[in-house]
């Protein structure tokens, strides 16, 4: 919150403006980590003024090796000023008391509390699919401002992408997700049902977005964000235009056909990483019936022939837990993820 009428500037630069001119004099010498990660859409890059009305200001985790430094917290409750580059240093929102947020916290305490797993020690295949999408985009992206421990670089780096037969079994589900209901839209169009035709069209909108995400290694963030990061993909410029018409048509037909267009685009995108053997990416009718779609069955299949790991082999075919789940209080909670993914 402004103590005044304060510029607006990006929370990763004002945090790392606050971190070298105010908290680092006043950590000193304790060996720690310091960065902005975490929940926040100032993490993401995605804050505008908007955003400071609620949950915003200068503010940054302070990470170290084992228990809190005896002092350390009265010392930056004593050293922090009022405010920051005309910010309030101390501030609430909703049920959040006003305080100070420079948070103190050993590194795997934080790490548990974001991930629900410290991944210091080892992820396993179940490890990745139980953690939501939006959880590890929390931890890689944002910035890091000092890393004195030597160990929040390496953690990010660990869980900057999927094991390669995870990401592909993924890519697999994916798929799967589309090809089980790319003639959907035009069924409920023949029998009237144009509401229906176009909820099932904007599922499939959804569905493509995230397909693009993995192929480009990169991960999506829960559905507020989703736009707006897929703006930031290279597929946008391709794949955007034709997902838009999709959701614009007026009338089966040119739903149809933006959607083949949109498809058929991230089909090539697939066979153009060259990580699966090719695959025809042109739409076919649906068996005998008036529709067109892209049978995406041969793009599960080519993914699952790179997938080894027995484990994977074994499950059914739904995916990690944002392809299955779609509560954002399953998605943006380490400890509610946790217990969704024992369904593996």
């Amino acid at each position: 919150m402004s103590s005044g009428a304060a510029e607006f500037v990006a929370g990763l630069q004002l945090a790392r403006l606050f971190y070298e001119e105010v908290v680092a004099p006043i950590v000193g010498g304790v060996p720690h980590s310091a960065a902005l990660l975490g929940t926040g859409s100032d993490v993401l890059g995605l804050d505008t003024a908007r955003s400071t009305d609620h949950g915003w200001g200068p503010r940054l985790q302070v990470l170290v090796a084992d228990a809190v430094p005896h002092g350390l917290e009265d010392a930056l409750e004593a050293g922090l000023p009022e405010s920051f580059r005309g910010w309030r240093v101390r501030f609430g929102w909703d049920d959040v008391p006003v305080s100070h947020h420079v948070e103190v916290v050993p590194i795997g305490d934080w790490l548990e509390r974001r991930l629900g797993i410290d991944p210091r020690s080892g992820l396993t295949a179940h490890d990745w699919l139980g953690v939501p999408q939006q959880l590890l985009l929390e931890v890689t992206a944002g910035a890091v401002f000092h890393d004195g421990l030597g160990e929040l670089a390496p953690v990010r780096e660990t869980l900057a992408w999927y094991p390669e037969e995870v990401w592909l079994w993924l890519l697999a589900c994916q798929w799967r997700r589309i090809d089980q209901e790319e003639p959907f839209p035009g069924r409920a169009a023949e029998v009237g049902d144009e509401l229906g035709s176009r909820v099932l069209a904007a599922r499939l909108v959804r569905d493509a977005i995230r397909l693009c995400f993995l192929l480009e290694r990169r991960y999506a963030p829960y559905g507020k964000w989703l736009g707006s990061a897929f703006r930031r993909l290279s597929a946008y410029e391709e794949v955007g235009p034709a997902l838009e018409a999709t959701l614009a048509a007026a009338h089966f037909a040119e739903r149809e056909e933006a959607f083949a267009s949109a498809i058929e685009a991230v089909a090539r995108r697939h066979n153009a990483l060259g990580v699966t053997r090719g695959v025809e990416p042109a739409v076919r009718r649906f068996y005998s019936r008036p529709l067109r779609v892209l049978g995406s069955t041969r793009f599960v299949d080519a993914c699952l022939e790179r997938v080894e790991d027995e484990w994977l082999r074994s499950l059914p075919l739904v995916g990690g837990i944002d392809q299955f789940v779609d509560s954002t209080d399953v998605l943006s909670s380490p400890d509610i993820a946790r217990r969704f993914s024992r369904a593996f």
